[in-house]
């Protein structure tokens, strides 16, 4: 306990000097990723994690880590099963539960809908925090009757949300973000809840592939002081790391300039983290291999990332084609070995790379292998522009006939006009009464012998 005491000390002094400090259940998540997949940060973070699982209620956490540091670190004192604190937890946790429940039962008597919502969220929260989030889902789905306010929907919508995220449930994130997120234009509390929603939406079609739309939601989650109220979901230094990333993967030179460098608010974010702002700088000044030597340097920690790791050698392959074809663009061959000094790593050859880039379509050129060079497949600009005035001649020449035609058939009097009755004057069967106008189906306007009287 005493160490515990010493790490809560520490980051209370980090938080007082205005650090960025990771709470909530993703802490766990993020020790527990680091100790089975960093070598050399495997004990400390294990043992981190047994530290932080036994600050909260939640026991199947504590076995999770247990088990790893067991096997990886057996001679630890935190290898040691505590089956003190695990009885003494469920026991609590069981107390708890009943009570909560018997709370909730008596407001549901009262029928004090404020009570009864209160009593939900209550017992959501804390079912959540001994890890069983399907009770918790449906606590916080049962506020849903009871929520009056908008900031009422809204904190619904949060809980509901916090459970998605730890089930990976991207879909369902989105879905709930769109419908009890979204504020009318013109509320005042737009703009302090745009920077969750943007993370979440940001989180969210980053789990699903969406590069884009991932980037341009980090983008735009503006002020890092709203971003640092919900570092449970993302801190700001992800924030920029997600939305430099993905940008880099997704979007254009012209892009990365105006929503990127250009973008005032996510300025303050990459300010937190400058290898970010250098790697995007030096792709769009076209400096390629510098830019993809900062990222490299970077892939392991963002490895080691719960929402990134699985992502990143997808981010980082579309980063690197795109580096290749623009390097390509201003010439109409380059050596393998140029090629090889600015991509490839040491000793080995970029060729395979550019085969399967052109066997996808990334790159639109042809590999010499005699002479060693990546030549570009060049379109005939002649033949090309040939066949642009041929069709746009064929076009003109369809267009006159289709004119000449209907002039014709105008000065022939052969047009058929249909007429359509618009204003009835009550006249019997079908012939018009008095006051009856005919429009011109043609014409779409009542002409002088339209009108009978």
């Amino acid at each position: 306990m005493a160490a515990d005491q010493h790490i809560l000390n520490y980051f209370t002094a980090m938080d007082n000097q205005g650090g960025i400090i990771v709470r909530g259940r993703t802490r766990f998540e993020r020790l527990l990723l680091i100790g089975q997949c960093s070598v050399p940060l495997c004990v400390d973070a294990l043992k981190a994690a047994v530290a932080e699982a036994k600050r909260g209620n939640d026991v199947q956490r504590y076995r999770d880590a247990f088990e790893c540091i067991r096997v990886a670190a057996p001679d630890e004192p935190e290898a040691k099963w505590d089956e003190a604190w695990v009885t003494a937890t469920e026991k609590a946790n069981k107390a708890e539960t009943h009570r909560l429940e018997s709370e909730l039962k008596g407001y549901k008597n009262n029928l004090v809908k404020e009570s009864i919502r209160i009593g939900h969220r209550d017992l959501g929260e804390h079912l959540e925090s001994i890890g069983d989030l399907n009770g918790a889902s449906e606590a916080y789905i049962k506020m849903r009757p009871d929520a009056s306010t908008q900031s009422h929907i809204q904190d619904v919508g949060k809980h509901i949300i916090s459970i998605l995220l730890q089930k990976r449930d991207w879909a369902a994130v989105l879905a709930n973000a769109n419908k009890v997120l979204a504020i009318s234009p013109g509320s005042n509390e737009q703009n302090t809840e745009q920077p969750y929603q943007k993370m979440i939406y940001g989180l969210a079609q980053l789990g699903e592939g969406r590069y884009y739309d991932a980037a341009k939601s980090f983008l735009e989650v503006g002020d890092p002081a709203g971003c640092q109220a919900h570092n449970d979901v993302a801190s700001p230094n992800d924030v920029a790391t997600y939305g430099g990333l993905l940008a880099l993967a997704s979007m254009d030179r012209l892009e990365l300039q105006t929503r990127v460098l250009d973008n005032a608010s996510f300025r303050n974010y990459l300010e937190l983290e400058p290898h970010i702002r250098k790697a995007v700088s030096l792709f769009v000044n076209g400096r390629y291999s510098a830019c993809l030597g900062i990222l490299e340097s970077y892939r392991n920690d963002y490895l080691l990332d719960i929402y990134l790791q699985a992502h990143v050698p997808a981010i980082f392959s579309q980063i690197r084609s795109k580096c290749i074809v623009q390097y390509f663009v201003p010439f109409s061959c380059v050596t393998l070995d140029s090629l090889n000094a600015a991509f490839a790593k040491p000793g080995e050859s970029i060729e395979p790379e550019l085969i399967n880039m052109i066997k996808t379509g990334a790159l639109n050129a042809r590999i010499n292998t005699i002479d060693k060079l990546l030549v570009a497949v060049s379109t005939n600009s002649r033949a090309a522009m040939q066949k642009k005035a041929l069709d746009s001649a064929r076009n003109y020449e369809k267009e006159v006939l289709e004119r000449i035609r209907r002039m014709n058939i105008a000065a022939a009097d052969l047009e058929v006009k249909g007429s359509k009755k618009v204003v009835g004057g009550g006249g019997a069967g079908n012939m018009p009464g008095v006051g009856d106008v005919w429009m011109d189906e043609t014409r779409r306007q009542p002409t002088s012998n339209d009108t009978m009287v």
